[in-house]
């Protein structure tokens, strides 16, 4: 191989996260309303195999060649039937990652009126949806507690051959869960997550 077949390797490459299987991304929809903006959620369909019945944004896995924009955009008509001339995409929130799983980009947006009255849940995949005022979130601290990260190191890892000791110290850590409760149920989770970072990004922002 040449130097410059190396150089065409990197050459316009996009970077991706390392040891990422997937990619997702959810859309955090705002609405507003005659009391103030609202954030809008969806309660997942119990009958999902993965988190039924937990309290979650539109979205999903990337499609190949999709981008975070065009994904959280139809995963919302697919979930909610709410056209996409009817959402104002206002940018990129921080993304998330699950180390050796997936990556999940939010995507903040508007929704219009209109787009709110279009809304038709699908049954396969959404129980119900609600709104919270944003004011909500803005005056009520969440409840947050915090799980240890710990390595589960095989028995047979070859320590000699790394010139490692079976004591060496593998790097734990540590991640927050942030709970919001709203008139019985309960934002947390990856979701949880989301709406501080919202939050976090409003704070500089007059509202």
């Amino acid at each position: 191989m040449t130097g410059l077949e190396l150089e065409r390797a990197w050459r316009g490459r996009e970077p991706g996260l390392l040891g990422r299987k997937h990619a997702c991304a959810v859309l955090c929809p705002f609405v507003e309303t005659a009391e103030g903006l609202h954030l809008l959620f969806e309660v997942r369909a119990p009958s999902l195999r993965r988190q039924g019945g937990e309290v979650c944004f539109p979205g999903g896995r990337m499609e190949p060649g999709e981008t975070p924009e065009q994904c959280a955009l139809r995963e919302t008509m697919e979930e909610l039937s709410i056209p996409a001339e009817h959402i104002r995409l206002l940018g990129r929130s921080d993304y998330l990652c699950q180390p050796g799983k997936f990556s999940l980009q939010p995507i903040p947006a508007l929704v219009d009126g209109a787009g709110l009255r279009a809304m038709r849940p699908s049954p396969a995949e959404v129980a119900e949806t609600f709104t919270v005022p944003l004011s909500f979130f803005q005056e009520t601290p969440p409840e947050v507690f915090v799980y240890t990260l710990e390595p589960k190191i095989p028995p047979d890892f070859p320590y000699g051959a790394v010139n490692a000791s079976p004591d060496y110290r593998w790097e734990a850590g540590e991640a927050e869960v942030p709970i919001w409760r709203w008139e019985g149920r309960a934002i947390w989770g990856l979701t949880g997550r989301i709406v501080k970072n919202l939050l976090e990004t409003l704070g500089s922002v007059p509202l």
